[in-house]
């Protein structure tokens, strides 16, 4: 059992910057006097609220026992970091616009820390442990007793930095910090390329890293089955322990690709294409391995387990896209000494083209509260925010 200090712990998010509880049940009735007391105003920002947070009444996800549509074949693009920073760059834009994932070579994440991290993660799956997990948003474990597909993709667990280390698992604690290093590594990098400010640098008050560990049984079919609950990201990683094909709902529709042994399969998120106003292609959800997909697996276990790392926002951040937007009207003026030298100025006014916003600016706490409890559906959540 989990001491009262854990489970109060994991009740809320837990982050650097403090806790964030969970947004409140719907307002139950109250007396006329309370009533009174609400001015039109507030009655309004609180319904408000409460409706951005209530998911879509019509589910258009699969059914019982969901499995996603045939997935077309992709060739994953290979990106090392140990190329040169103008290569780099233009790989990585080439691949981000293109697609929306890649893999990762030349990374700092040693395979030994990956192996003892999933055999670590391999133990948690088992009746004794989970009762150290309460059920909370978004961490612990995701299958609600009232749904009616919690096998959806076997059993998964969230945990962050701070609570798999106050739980012991010391493996997983560095294998999460280690994969966070590189997320923002790449975070970094993909500003640069696609030519954005990064907003999140290493302010741990701008972000939080969630490591999300499912297991499923192994070879029980050709087809991935749905990844369960969503939660919003900028990047996700996967580190590649064996040979393994995954499935991933891409802009372009279901794909499956398989990473290099040793490779970290890198996806951008819907946030990462909010912040670059539509420029690169994303990937909704976790990739969900193709559990008969393993190729010369020497493990006998007759389960699947599979760890994405999910660099992504605090709860208090406002999303937008990050790209500069300049106004044609206001022009730049260049100065242009004449040729004689003496320091007369003409002024010649150059049209600037402008780059308007292809999304809305959104509260990411109610967008994840939506994703989340909406699970994988047919149509993007993020079309809504379009302007």
């Amino acid at each position: 059992m989990a001491s009262s200090t854990q489970e109060h712990h994991l009740h809320h998010l837990p982050t650097p910057y403090g806790t964030t509880t969970a947004p409140p049940p719907t307002p139950s009735a109250h007396s006329n006097h309370n009533h009174n007391l609400l001015s039109t105003s507030e009655a309004a920002d609180s319904l408000s609220h409460l409706l951005h947070r209530i998911p879509p009444t019509l589910s258009l996800s699969f059914p019982g026992r969901r499995q996603s549509p045939p997935a077309t074949t992709v060739s994953l693009p290979l990106i090392s970091l140990s190329d040169a920073k103008s290569t780099l760059h233009s790989n990585l834009l080439s691949a981000a616009k293109q697609h929306g994932f890649f893999q990762l070579t030349q990374h700092s994440i040693s395979s030994h820390l990956a192996q003892s991290a999933e055999s670590e993660s391999a133990s948690i799956f088992n009746d004794e442990k989970q009762l150290c997990f309460p059920k909370n948003w978004p961490l612990g474990f995701d299958n609600d007793d009232d749904d009616d597909d919690d096998d959806v993709c076997g059993r998964s667990l969230c945990l962050d930095e701070s609570s798999s280390m106050e739980l012991g698992f010391n493996s997983i604690h560095e294998f999460t910090s280690q994969m966070e290093k590189l997320g923002l590594e790449v975070i970094e990098e993909l500003s640069c390329a696609v030519g954005f400010e990064n907003p999140v640098g290493e302010d741990r008050t701008r972000f939080c890293s969630l490591m999300w560990i499912s297991e499923s049984e192994r070879g029980s079919s050709s087809m991935p089955l749905s990844p369960g609950r969503v939660y919003p990201y900028v990047v996700g990683l996967n580190y590649q322990i064996r040979c393994r094909k995954y499935s991933m709902l891409a802009d372009s529709g279901w794909v499956s690709v398989a990473p290099q042994v040793d490779s970290v399969m890198v996806t951008l998120g819907d946030i990462a294409q909010v912040w670059s106003n539509g420029k690169v292609k994303k990937v909704r959800g976790r990739p969900v391995p193709i559990t008969n997909g393993e190729i010369n697996s020497s493990s006998n276990n007759s389960h699947c387990v599979s760890m994405t790392l999910l660099v992504t926002l605090a709860h208090e951040n406002t999303v937008s896209p990050l790209l500069p937007i300049k106004s044609p009207s206001l022009g730049a003026v260049l100065n242009k000494e004449d040729d004689d030298g003496l320091g007369d100025n003409d002024s010649t006014t150059i049209a600037v083209e402008e780059e308007s916003p292809m999304f809305n600016s959104f509260s990411f706490e109610d967008y994840a509260w939506r994703v989340y409890h909406a699970r994988l559906t047919i149509k993007d959540p993020l079309v809504r925010y379009r302007v």
